[in-house]
């Protein structure tokens, strides 16, 4: 059995999880989920019927994890040998930035793809303020980004910038994103990594089956 049951769709964020997979160099088997009929074993996981859902199957037993940022913030702790985790002096960055793509991103980019933004009246209550104001501090803070000190944490590539990195990524690709030059400069940064090449081919060539 491998070390990690990885249930998914490719046209889902559990592209984000399978990058992170294979950053780690994870040994996983993957159970593609049709959304008209679920796997019960998908269900027993995680009720609420979405993936990406990770089962680890650690020595002690299973564990369930869900949440594509979560998934990837347990598989940099469970493969340290991966040199994805944080040292203290990276800890800030890396949590704010990660949580900021699953919070006021994530939030940012559905409204704006469901054609809804909230009124100056709503921003108070609304946990991304409006999509104007996302993209300033996203931008401010990739724009002070160098090619000596180029991700999340500054010299090193952490598993903040799989979870940002795929935010910025996903935005752009399909137009939501502006084409900010830091943001540009960023995803053309992560696009080259080998992981996330040999990540995006795996889902690619699923989804032409499934357009088949």
């Amino acid at each position: 059995m491998a070390d990690y049951t990885f249930y998914t769709n490719p046209m889902s964020r559990g592209q984000i999880v399978r990058w992170a997979l294979h950053e780690v160099g994870a040994d996983y088997e993957q159970v593609l989920v049709d959304w008209k009929d679920k796997p019960e074993a998908f269900l027993a996981a995680n009720p609420m019927g979405k993936v990406p859902t990770v089962v680890h199957h650690a020595a002690e037993g299973d564990h369930v994890v869900t949440e594509a940022a979560a998934i990837c913030l347990y598989l940099a702790e469970m493969h340290p040998e991966a040199s994805l985790l944080p040292n203290d002096a990276e800890m800030a960055d890396y949590y704010r930035w990660t949580f900021f793509a699953a919070g006021p991103i994530e939030q940012c980019i559905t409204s704006r793809a469901l054609k809804f933004d909230p009124s100056p009246e709503q921003e108070m209550m609304a946990g991304w303020g409006s999509f104007d104001r996302t993209m300033t501090a996203l931008d401010q803070f990739l724009a002070t980004r160098t090619p000596e000190r180029a991700w999340v944490c500054g010299e090193r590539f952490t598993m903040a910038d799989v979870y940002l990195g795929s935010s910025v990524d996903w935005g752009m690709t399909f137009g939501i994103l502006p084409p900010k030059e830091s943001f540009v400069a960023y995803a053309e940064r992560i696009q080259a990594r080998p992981a996330y090449k040999a990540a995006k081919a795996v889902d690619n060539e699923l989804i032409e089956r499934m357009r088949k």
